[in-house]
């Protein structure tokens, strides 16, 4: 590309990247009034009441010394509400503050992708068409997988007492951990059957489990009730072996998704335009966690606590009906002719290799191990951030409107920022830097590098609580280029499924890891013989949160600069 062309695409990529962040965070000053809501009764605030009242899930995977759902001692009489408005007493326009923002946000992402220069490829406007109602059902099949896993934070949340801390963390850790391991298995299976299939799979078994956990939960609720109502202690109910078994199952049926969508999308984008498939990835992603977080919520408000399991699966098996009818895992097989994506599969036309030499060749590819190393500090990172910034607000004693703003909209900026941050990385990697997805990685995490180390400064001040989302943004924009994106580009279309299981393995590790070490630097609910307070509710205790990420993310930003100019390399010269 000529060095004019390369300007003029590096400055409509920065004013786009400029539009899409002041669209997606100008509409925070029309939520001014937001920032000091009613305080909630007392009554409505207890421990597994349903609503925004409801104690704060824990960190999932992190010991209880995190403080994460522990209730928090009674504070002074002067001290602002962390309750929002419960959604039951919304009015319809505020609901529709409430989640236009991110209808509005995505409509103006279509806008600006739609105003970039097209990278000619040869496509007709049919298949673009065809494309898109391929990934379409698919990636929002990939979204509702995501609010059919962490809906079990909202329902522990619900639950209160029936399902204390411990064995919430038992049966989250157990789930977590067949859902790494799970990959091993799953990455060869989805290269063998194809994608379409796995999703088939992955949906059906989400949906199945997610009914089962509904089943359990409502015996529970009714046994609690029937104990309660002749007078007796509620006591153990006895559900834990048979929810870590379900959620077991459920996650291990989760773990074909990631693999599944890679592996459909991958015959159906060049290398040249798979950026804009990791700007999707990092939309489904994001959408993923707000209908887990958001929705849910909504459906614990208004509905019994088992329909938080019952509407999730419901969503799976409406798209698993519309995967049927319109997912293909090439373009062949919808009538149009399949083309050379030119990545690490270009120019073989030989037999499938066995599953133990395809492992092989992933485990031992530099780039592959180089991009599944910065995943795990990409899953670190990510679950750092998104887990912690509840417990550390709990701990400010008299937090600014601006903390108790973001508080209130977490699920929905987080939201936000991941779309923000997974377009904004595709648009970079394929208009500015020729489809190469180091530069961006290494870009990013020089964000999050600068940001953890600006963060553990501004530990107390107002301020934090917008630098996280922006170290979100950043962050989500990584793991959508690599996991989504570059596991393509180097796994090659015949063999992705095994490096997405590689390196989306390697994501949940870091999660593990983080969690490990949370569990041990951070403050616990014990007293402070000194002060007389509890540590967790101090907020001096808290700076080690963003330094720990100082780290991690040096560390991920030294391994992005080790893949800043690999490209995938077929077997020939590829063309298209």
């Amino acid at each position: 590309m000529a060095a004019p062309q390369r300007r003029s695409l590096f400055r409509h990529a920065l004013v786009s990247t400029a539009v899409m962040f002041v669209i997606g965070m100008s509409w925070a000053a029309l939520d001014a009034d937001a920032a000091e809501p009613a305080p909630t009764p007392a009554a409505e605030t207890a421990p597994g009441a349903q609503g925004d009242g409801a104690e704060v899930a824990p960190t999932p995977g992190v010991v209880p010394a995190v403080g994460e759902g522990v209730p928090v001692a009674p504070a002074a009489p002067e001290k602002k509400s962390l309750e929002g408005k419960r959604i039951k007493d919304m009015t319809f326009l505020e609901w529709l503050e409430r989640f236009a923002p991110i209808v509005i946000l995505l409509a103006a992402i279509v806008f600006i992708l739609l105003r970039l220069p097209k990278v000619d490829l040869g496509h007709s406007d049919a298949f673009r068409r065809r494309r898109v109602m391929n990934w379409l059902p698919l990636g929002l099949t990939y979204a509702f997988l995501y609010m059919a896993r962490y809906n079990l934070n909202v329902a522990k949340t619900s639950l209160g007492d029936l399902m204390p801390l411990d064995e919430f963390a038992l049966i989250f850790g157990v789930g977590s951990a067949v859902y790494a391991i799970s990959f091993v298995l799953n990455g060869p299976l989805t290269d063998r059957f194809g994608g379409k299939r796995i999703i088939l799979v992955s949906a059906f078994g989400a949906a199945v489990a997610n009914i089962l956990m509904g089943v359990v939960t409502m015996n529970a609720l009714a046994d609690a009730a029937a104990a309660k109502a002749a007078g007796q202690p509620v006591g153990d109910l006895g559900v834990t072996p048979m929810f870590t078994a379900l959620y077991a199952i459920n996650m291990y049926f989760q773990s074909f998704g990631a693999v599944a969508i890679v592996k459909v999308n991958a015959p159906w984008f060049h290398v040249r335009e798979r950026g804009v498939f990791g700007a999707i990835f990092g939309i489904l992603i994001s959408l993923g966690i707000y209908f887990a977080y958001d929705w849910s919520e909504i459906v614990v408000t208004f509905l019994p606590i088992p329909w938080v399991f019952f509407v999730p699966a419901l969503f799976l098996a409406v798209f698993f009906a519309l995967d049927v009818f319109m997912v293909r895992d090439t373009p062949g097989e919808a009538g149009f002719e399949d083309f050379d994506t030119a990545d690490a599969s270009s120019g073989d036309d030989g037999p499938r290799l066995p599953v133990f030499t395809v492992m092989k060749m992933m485990a031992t590819n530099p780039i592959i191990l180089t991009i599944a190393a910065i995943e795990f500090c990409s899953g670190f990172l990510r679950q750092a951030i998104m887990q912690l910034y509840k417990p550390y607000i709990k701990a400010i004693e008299n937090p600014d409107d601006l903390l108790i703003w973001v508080q209130h909209n977490w699920g929905l900026l987080l939201c936000a920022a991941g779309i923000l941050g997974g377009t904004i990385a595709g648009i970079i990697s394929d208009r500015v830097f020729d489809s190469r997805r180091g530069p961006v990685a290494a870009l990013l995490y020089g964000v999050m590098l600068v940001s953890a180390i600006v963060g553990s400064l501004l530990v107390g001040t107002p301020y934090i609580g917008f630098l996280v989302v922006f170290m979100s943004m950043a962050i989500i924009g990584v793991h959508g280029m690599l996991s989504g994106t570059a596991s393509m580009d180097f796994g090659g279309k015949k063999n992705v499924g095994v490096a997405v299981g590689l390196i989306d393995g390697c994501v949940y590790l870091g999660t593990a890891f983080m969690s490990a070490v949370y569990g041990a630097v951070l403050p616990g609910a014990e007293i402070d013989p000194a002060t007389g307070q509890r540590a967790d509710l101090d907020p001096s205790n808290w700076t080690i949160w963003p330094v720990v990420m100082i780290p991690v993310a040096a560390i991920g930003f030294l391994l992005a600069t080790r893949i800043w100019h690999a490209k995938p390399k077929g077997k020939v010269a590829s063309a298209h």
